[in-house]
């Protein structure tokens, strides 16, 4: 759904009162958070989408990671997930086995258990996860409490939207974006264990909202302005040629319009650099606002245990809610 049907969706729905309820006072939670302890909280999320990549257990593994990435992203460790199938009859059964073994490869990786799901017939294959982990509240990490004087970090390159795209229409095959399929394939979690040790002041993961929304939603949830260096952003191998083709996903369009208007200085975007901020990411990487002063211990920490550590901008006190390209 694109984010601003969604958010009119939203306004008319009943709220909560419940004071158990975190993330009710979290604008732009990436999960939703139920205390049931002095010092424990549920930490829930919900999704999954059809495939991306043509082959079945790359997929399950691609869904799967990304279910899990909102839980890392508020700091928490999943413990449970149950598996959420939408499945054809004319696909043979054996399909299914591999997008289920591709899912239980990750959540075993996460530390945590299946323990169950639920199948539908569907006219096209789908699957995801709906995830449980636990967080203690002093310690859960949010969109809120970005600084002044922070910097942001990025953990993942951009452009799975692009490149599944090509990849759909057949522009472009697997065995063409290894680099993308290894990095949607990748859980967040050892990301998260670094953020948490070294210490960072606020954090969300970059999905279908792309970059673009992502940071906009930290922006406001946190009241700053973001400063944003696009000549720093990295990006998968191939990402920007499709950029160029026009090979652009309808999602990244709901995005533009969306968000576009809070962007100052947007006429310093190239179209490509703008597709590939708007871009809907799947499994994207964590984006990270750190003290200045910590910047090179949480990079270094970060590319210890393999992970990115891209640092694309800065947090500010002038516009808050706002983004600025840097020219």
């Amino acid at each position: 759904m694109a984010p601003g049907p969604l958010a009119q969706v939203l306004r008319q729905l009943p709220t909560a009162n419940d004071p158990n309820l975190l993330s009710a006072s979290i604008p732009f939670a990436d999960a939703g958070v139920y205390q049931i302890g002095e010092s424990c909280a549920l930490v829930q999320s919900i999704d999954f989408f059809t495939p991306v990549v043509d082959d079945p257990r790359s997929f399950g593994r691609i869904a799967a990671a990304n279910a899990l990435s909102d839980i890392y992203a508020m700091g928490a460790r999943p413990i449970t997930a149950l598996n959420l199938v939408g499945f054809p009859r004319c696909l043979h059964q054996d399909v299914l086995v591999e997008i289920l073994k591709g899912g239980a490869e990750k959540v075993a990786e996460a530390g945590a258990v299946i323990v169950g799901g639920h199948t539908i017939e569907d006219d096209e294959p789908k699957y995801g996860l709906a995830v449980t982990g636990l967080v203690d509240p002093a310690k859960m990490l949010s969109t809120v409490g970005a600084r002044p004087g922070d910097v942001l970090v990025l953990t993942k390159p951009i452009g799975t939207g692009l490149l599944t795209t090509a990849l759909k229409g057949e522009v472009l095959t697997e065995a063409q974006i290894p680099d993308a399929i290894a990095g949607m394939s990748m859980l967040n979690r050892l990301a998260a264990e670094v953020m948490l040790e070294v210490g960072v002041h606020a954090c969300t993961d970059i999905t279908g909202f792309g970059l673009l929304g992502h940071v906009l939603e930290l922006a406001e949830a946190s009241q700053i302005g973001i400063s944003l260096n696009v000549a720093e952003l990295p990006i998968y191998p191939g990402a920007a040629e499709m950029a160029q083709m026009g090979l652009v996903p309808e999602g990244s369009y709901n995005n533009r319009s969306h968000y576009l208007p809070r962007v100052r200085n947007a006429e310093a975007l190239s179209i490509e650099r703008l597709d590939l901020i708007a871009d809907p990411q799947t499994s994207g990487g964590l984006i990270m606002a750190v003290a200045a002063e910590k910047l090179t211990t949480l990079q270094n920490a970060l590319h210890a245990v393999g992970a990115g550590a891209w640092c694309i901008g800065r947090i500010t006190e002038q516009h808050p809610g706002s983004l600025t390209i840097e020219s």
